[in-house]
């Protein structure tokens, strides 16, 4: 029988990453920072890892001492990993690059974030682990929470068998902050999944006195080339074991990944290539229209590095006419973006070699900094391909005035799966309680019924003190809907503090006949004069039932000070 747990990405990641390590080296970095703090919390606890040991974490002063101490214990023979993002891993790739060349196997978890340029964001997209290209490490997405979970085991169990080291990586917020419910992998499948010799040969590479071998040595241009050329082999043969861990975690598990994922019609003329979390919101994308009859589809990409050309394209029918590759990445001046460049060169080598006839192929760029990504905007990618002389180059997502690359989009496109879904969003102010809240109610809702549950929150850079806006969502199926709820589609909102009546569009989100649940000290009777001109009409407008409560007082009087959180909560539950 499966467990199921809810959780976030790096929860997820987490779980699988302690059980695989006896050193783990941390410093913390928006988003990844959560991952540190699970093994921190669980190493206090004396919880062991596979081996029974209790790993040991080490917080250092800079993200470049974490990749040192994690590089030192590594030579020593231990198991190690760190988590990390952004400007944490650029500081990462001077050891990436000698953990690379001396085939040292391990796995580096990070929740992929925008890089600071014209300014700094926290939010997430692929320009830091893009950066990390030439290191040598394998790249290796993970698409959801549930992936997160998984690929860090199969990444763990790939790295040992292969000796080039994998950097793990998941869209930063939109997944390592996502919680979800995920069917939870048991200790058993880890302890299968991680062979024991393969852990001896690493401990008996180690450098010791009792087995003295040379290490980092300098060369000069009489070897230095061979030896780089030498590596080759352990690349090619890496995708291979790759696909191994994968089937072998498909027979534990039930769960079969590949190297490269395929969806849609079989016979579809269009496609999306796209890695992360976006390849969720193309699936359901890609769902909707194929059942429409629409020839489409969508090809998910996994490992991206060592890339196996062979394996992308014979995921791809033949019928294919026409690509789009997205990217959620952006390198000015270059020609294209990093993976439409690789898809692009592999089927013009395929073409040249009279292997296949060469689609047309377009680039996009989308996401950046966690800007939103949704099924209007892949529907629009779609009609993008259709028509007679697709753009080479575009973005969607935005509007783009300055130098016109930008695809028009249907904001009130909707799919079927998200019609299905139970939508509520939740407004609340930073430390106040609300997303803790909402956290709970998802794993009461998850771990009480069958219903599958997700979790988005939405967080100013500012953290505490600043808005915060939680997106819910319930339905009999799994939710691949990596993108907020949508205008018009929320059953359920609640405003959690006062003020914001005065300030936001509370009722954007509102469907019709829905529920507003709003908490003020206003008495009840005065409440409704209270109000904006606006809102009343929009509540009126849109035929929805006003809930209040001053949950202040309430938590007053039960000697809860200022925290709100539960009361808000347990007014969800009864009016929902």
């Amino acid at each position: 029988m499966s467990t199921y747990l809810n959780l976030d990405g790096n929860e997820a990641a987490a779980r699988m990453a302690y059980l695989g390590s006896e050193v783990i080296a941390i410093y913390p970095i928006t988003p990844s920072s959560n991952m540190g703090e699970w093994a921190d919390e669980w190493a206090a606890q004396g919880k062991p890892n596979l081996w029974g040991v209790v790993p040991r974490i080490i917080e250092m002063q800079s993200e470049g001492g974490a990749a040192g101490a994690l590089h030192g214990a590594l030579t020593s023979g231990a198991l190690g990993t760190s988590f990390t993002a952004s400007q944490g891993l650029l500081l990462f790739v001077p050891n990436l690059y000698k953990m690379a060349g001396e085939l040292t196997p391990f796995v580096l978890h990070v929740a992929a974030r925008a890089l600071a340029t014209h300014a700094l964001s926290i939010f997430g997209d692929h320009s830091d682990v893009m950066a990390c290209r030439a290191t040598g490490c394998a790249l290796l997405a993970s698409n959801s929470v549930q992936e997160a979970q998984d690929m860090a085991l199969i990444a763990q169990a790939a790295t040992l068998a292969g000796r080039v080291p994998v950097i793990h990586f998941f869209d930063g917020f939109r997944t390592s902050h996502e919680v979800a419910k995920i069917v939870a992998v048991e200790p058993d499948t880890v302890r299968a999944m991680i062979d024991d010799t393969l852990v001896a040969a690493h401990r008996g590479r180690a450098l010791s006195p009792e087995h003295p071998v040379i290490r980092g040595t300098a060369q000069n241009p009489d070897v230095f080339f061979q030896s780089r050329e030498r590596i080759n082999p352990c690349y090619d043969a890496f995708p291979a074991i790759v696909q191994g861990a994968m089937d072998r975690f498909a027979a534990l598990t039930g769960r079969h990944y590949r190297l490269f994922d395929y969806v849609g019609a079989a016979d579809a003329e269009r496609l999306i290539v796209v890695m992360g979390s976006a390849a969720e919101t193309v699936e359901e994308t890609v769902a909707h229209l194929t059942a429409r009859g629409e020839k489409v589809g969508l090809l998910k990409l996994r490992l991206f590095r060592p890339l196996a050309v062979d394996a992308l394209l014979a995921a791809i029918p033949a019928s294919v006419t026409r690509v789009a590759v997205l990217d959620r990445c952006k390198e000015p001046g270059a020609s294209g973006e990093p993976l439409y460049k690789d898809v692009m060169t592999a089927f013009a080598e395929a073409a040249a070699d009279g292997c296949r006839p060469m689609p047309r192929i377009i680039g996009g760029r989308y996401g950046l900094a966690s800007k939103e990504f949704t099924p209007g905007m892949v529907r629009a990618v779609f009609d993008e391909l259709q028509s007679a002389q697709p753009r080479r180059q575009f973005t969607v997502g935005i509007v783009d005035d300055v130098t016109h690359l930008s695809l028009d989009w249907d904001a009130d496109f909707r799919t079927d799966a998200s019609q299905r879904l139970q939508h509520a969003v939740f407004w609340g102010l930073g430390a106040d309680g609300t997303v803790s809240a909402n956290k709970n109610s998802i794993k009461i809702v998850g771990e009480a019924t069958a219903l599958h549950a997700q979790g988005y929150f939405v967080y100013d850079s500012k953290k505490s003190g600043a808005v915060t806006v939680s997106h819910l969502r319930f339905g009999p199926d799994p939710i691949r809907a990596a993108y907020l709820v949508e205008e018009g589609m929320a059953g359920f909102v609640a405003c959690h503090q006062t003020v914001f009546v005065e300030r936001y569009d509370l009722l954007a989100h509102a469907a019709p006949g829905g529920v507003f649940l709003l908490n003020t000290p206003v008495a009840k009777d005065a409440v409704w004069a209270s109000l904006p001109a606006a809102m009343r009409a929009g509540i009126l407008s849109r035929g929805l039932r006003l809930w209040v409560i001053d949950a202040y007082a309430v938590a007053q009087q039960a000697g809860m000070g200022r925290r709100i959180n539960t009361i808000m909560q347990t007014c969800f539950f009864a009016i929902s």
